[in-house]
This record gives structure tokens, sequence and C-alpha cells, in this order.
């Protein structure tokens, strides 16, 4: 060990001295919440996170053996959002995207991926394939009367054209569902690997299947934290029983080698509800993990 010791770390993400928009990789919060239809309290999720990464600068990832720090990468603080306002929220995180490289965003709900593949699909020209760890599928139309919300965003981006659901593959889906919206999914093309078919296949297969569902066009990943088991990650607003492990998800995405990642975004971290940080931790570390798969695919 050397250098400044973990609990001294600055309180940017990983400790990260660098700002500005115009790097290769740029990290952002955005506290939003106001979406959601469980337990409040993703707003504090990119404080908490940035807070938990401090415990993955001591050295190398030790299975990319590359540092992420050492990336054209830069913590550009927290996106501004409309108070009590979905919709001008949106509007102002899909503006905020434009221009940037490589976004990786710390929610926040899960609202916050639709304004964010609606910039990345202009600027990508064309519909993304799509990687999401989750509960849920989050392709309901609306959320109990409200057209916006974060069970909704992969509705819209299948209906807006931002995704293209035979390139969709869903991981850790437990949730209760309306038959109906399951069959609009499936009937979409969206591929859905429940929690239960992840642990009978293990991960090396989950990968494979990834791979196969992707392809080699440009794809989003969308992580939340309620695909992992509530006894790892408790800090979260819709928690659901019996999701995948986290050695499972981090075994999953270590192995996504081949695809051509262009942003992430790791969603609905509630730290009031958290224990000794292990929800905060686990999303630093999918972030660190991703950092470290696109940081080697590029080297």
């Amino acid at each position: 060990m050397s250098g400044i010791p973990t609990f001294a770390v600055a309180p940017s993400f990983m400790g990260l001295s660098r700002f500005d928009r115009s790097a290769d990789y740029a990290l952002a919060g955005i506290p939003l919440d106001i979406g959601v239809t469980n337990r409040t309290g993703a707003r504090s999720g990119p404080a908490a996170v940035r807070a938990a990464s401090r415990m993955l600068t001591d050295g190398d990832h030790p299975h990319f053996w590359t540092d992420p720090t050492r990336l054209d990468l830069a913590d550009i603080g927290d996106f501004t959002i409309a108070l009590g306002d979905l919709s001008e929220s949106y509007r102002l995180i899909e503006a905020q995207a434009e221009g940037l490289n490589h976004l990786l965003a710390i929610g926040g709900e899960h609202g916050i991926t639709l304004p964010l593949l609606r910039a990345l699909r202009r600027k990508v020209g064309a519909p993304l394939g799509l990687v999401h760890f989750d509960a849920h599928v989050d392709t309901w139309p609306d959320n109990f009367g409200q057209v916006y919300g974060h069970g909704s965003p992969f509705y819209h981006a299948i209906e807006e054209g931002l995704v293209d659901p035979r390139r969709m593959i869903q991981i850790g889906i437990r949730s209760p569902v309306q038959r109906e919206v399951w069959d609009w999914t499936i009937g979409k093309g969206v591929t859905i690997l429940s929690a239960q078919d992840v642990h009978a296949t293990g991960p090396a297969a989950v990968a494979e299947r990834v791979r196969q569902v992707i392809g080699t066009g440009p794809a989003y990943f969308s992580y939340d934290v309620d695909c992992l088991d509530p006894a790892f990650a408790p800090g979260t607003g819709t928690p659901e029983f019996a999701g995948i492990l986290p050695w499972q998800s981090q075994a999953i995405l270590r192995n996504l080698t081949g695809i051509g990642f262009v942003g992430m975004d790791v969603v609905e971290v509630a730290p009031a509800y958290d224990v000794s940080e292990i929800t905060s931790l686990a999303a630093a570390t999918v972030i660190w993990d991703y950092l470290g798969l696109v940081g080697s695919q590029k080297a």
C-alpha cells in the first residue's frame, strides 16, 4: 500500500482530480428520485457511491490489470434537475448529457436512463443494444397513472426507437409483473433471464448469451442494484426477494468482452436503507469493473 490512505481520499469518484467534460470518460451523478413508486432516497445515491469508491483506490484491478484512474477519466459532478418536475428534469438531463464522449452515470432512480438514451441515440445515429441488470422489467407503460417514472424507462425507450429490443437482454428479473406487460416485452423481442436462470446456468453461460443477443453494434449498460439479492444490497428503494449474488453479477460483467459499450449507468442506490455501505460499495464496484472492461478493450 502507498499514497493516500482510503479514509482520506478526496470525495470525488475514486478521488479523481479531473473535473472537465472533455474527458474520454465522464462520470456524473444524477440525484433524481421523484418518479419512484416505493421507498424514496435514491437522490442520495451519487454521494454515497462516490464515498464508497474510496475502497477501490488501493491498486490495480486484479482481473483486467488496469488502473481505471489512469484512463482519460473525469468526475464532472452532479447534473442539475428541476425540483418536483419529472419531465423538465428529463429534459435537463438529456441536455447535460449532450457532447460527452462516454458517460458513466450514478443515479438516482432508473428513470434517468430514458433521457440518457435519448441523447445517446442521437449521437450514435441508430438504436442501441441494451444490457440491463434489474429485478424489474421496467417496461410498464405508466407508473400508477404517471406517464414517466422508474418503472417505465424501457417501455418508452422501445417505443421511441432508442433501443433495438431484439438486441436487449434483461438479467435478474423476478418481481411481480402483469402478464400483459411480460407478453408485450417478450413480443417486442426482448430476452429475459430471471434470477433463477442465472443461478441455474451460471455466469459464463449468461455472458455468452449476452454476447449472442447484443452482437457487435453499439450498446448501453444499465445496472439497477436491486438485481442483487437484498441480503447483499439492502440499500435500495424496491428490493425483491431471491436475487442474483454479487459474485455472479461481477463474473458476468467481467466476461462481457467484445461488446461495444458506449455508455452506462448504475441506479437505485438508496443509502438510508443500506448497511455498512455494502450497497454503495456494490454500485461503485460495478463502475470500477466496467471501467476495467472498457479500459482493457481500449488498450
